[in-house]
């Protein structure tokens, strides 16, 4: 049996274009793909905080270096320049690989400057 797990996070990342004349998919500067073990061309969900969206499309490599975070395509209806949003990636983990699972988890700050890294979630408190 295999378990749907969070492979990997980009937390509060800014969408920096929203480009609707494009084929479709999802720009992201790709030292941040790098970071968070996120492939070129790997399905990612992206949720939208500004406006509750949520929605699916695949990851492409944006210029080193640039933050890019740019949502391409029909997409571009559901997310505009300045949202914040956060991008996931999901794999399908052995009952074996579970005990070792740790997802990649990149904060990001104002101009997707790298905040901090983790591999684990806080504990929410009620």
């Amino acid at each position: 049996m295999y378990t749907i797990m969070l492979k990997a996070k980009l937390h509060m990342a800014r969408v920096t274009h929203a480009v609707l004349n494009y084929e479709g998919s999802c720009a992201i500067d790709g030292e941040l793909l790098d970071l968070a073990g996120i492939r070129e061309n790997e399905q990612i969900q992206i949720y939208n905080v500004e406006n509750g969206q949520r929605f699916t499309t695949y990851a492409i490599r944006g210029e080193e270096g640039s933050r890019i975070i740019s949502v391409n395509g029909a997409a571009a209806h559901l997310a505009s320049a300045g949202d914040r949003v956060i991008i996931c990636s999901y794999a399908h983990y052995s009952e074996a690989e579970l005990d070792d699972h740790q997802p990649a988890l990149v904060y990001l700050q104002e101009g997707n400057a790298i905040s901090h890294t983790s591999h684990a979630i806080p504990v929410q408190f009620a």
